[in-house]
């Protein structure tokens, strides 16, 4: 079994996907707009735009997402972070500032008692993550 999170937006889920891509990294194995969609016929033209499904392969784990349609708009993601593990402090430091850029930073990343490096932000789209780096290897 796996746990793979989904975000939902108000229409930036490709400029969030595209930038998490480029940050985490990862590559994007499907990204499908309403407009390419079987479900094109039930939805208004002015929505086709707008990504119906995507899924961002990072490893061997994925985070998926989509946006929502105008008449249903999302409240802030608030409640729910996404936890990184990464293997170096080096590395916790590449994504914590990749993901920070054009964010705000919750904690900044530094040693705690139970990690060389932890830190918390939320990322220019609203969504919030935790980078955490147990011990160096």
């Amino acid at each position: 079994m796996k746990i793979n999170p989904y975000l939902i937006f108000n229409g930036d889920c490709k400029a969030a996907f595209t930038f998490y891509a480029q940050a985490l990294p990862g590559q994007i194995d499907m990204m499908m707009t309403f407009g390419e969609s079987p479900a094109r016929e039930h939805v208004q033209a002015d929505y086709y735009n707008l990504i119906i499904h995507t899924s961002l392969s990072v490893g061997d784990q994925s985070i998926m997402g989509s946006d929502t349609t105008p008449d249903r708009p999302t409240d802030d993601m608030a409640g729910c972070s996404i936890s990184l593990n990464v293997d170096s402090i080096a590395e916790a430091e590449r994504v914590f500032g990749a993901l920070a850029d054009g964010g705000s930073v919750q904690m900044p990343l530094e040693q705690t008692f139970w990690a060389a490096r932890f830190g918390m932000l939320v990322d220019r789209f609203g969504v919030s993550w935790m980078v955490n780096c147990e011990k160096e290897q």
